[in-house]
């Protein structure tokens, strides 16, 4: 099966499952509830966020590893180091409730988990800001 085919699959499904809850929508009415168009935004994008995981999966993990199963073994050692780096940025996550807010409790555990994903969207915005200069310089270099 070529590329272009999973390519057309997949927008075909993205496209059938915004029209579906766009329709959803439409018929049961967003004003009904006052949290009804976040719902129906949210789900669309667990929908859309499910079958971008399915495609990538397959494209990688399947035909990746047909084509050459040693990539099996990099990817493996990607996610790895992947889950190493979240696991730290959970560890140095201090967890310390919002300054100031005066809404309903929320438990230490989701405190921890907001201040992890903090921490890793710091770390992958330095990183993609380190990216931008290592590549402006080496590309400056080679001219």
């Amino acid at each position: 099966m070529k590329y272009e085919k999973i390519i057309k699959w997949v927008l075909v499904a993205l496209f059938i499952v915004g029209v579906v809850f766009s329709l959803y929508g439409f018929l049961v009415g967003f004003e009904t509830n006052g949290n009804a168009p976040v719902d129906m935004l949210l789900y669309c994008a667990y929908a859309f966020a499910g079958i971008a995981i399915l495609a990538v999966l397959l494209g990688v993990l399947v035909i990746g590893g047909m084509n050459n199963p040693k990539s099996l073994l990099k990817i493996l050692i990607g996610l790895i180091v992947v889950a190493a780096i979240a696991a730290v940025a959970y560890v140095l996550a201090p967890g310390t409730p919002a300054v100031g807010y005066l809404g309903e409790p929320v438990s230490d555990q989701t405190l921890k988990l907001t201040d992890t994903i903090l921490n890793l969207t710091y770390l992958t915005f330095g990183a993609a800001i380190v990216s931008l200069i290592v590549g402006w310089v080496v590309g400056a270099t080679r001219k």
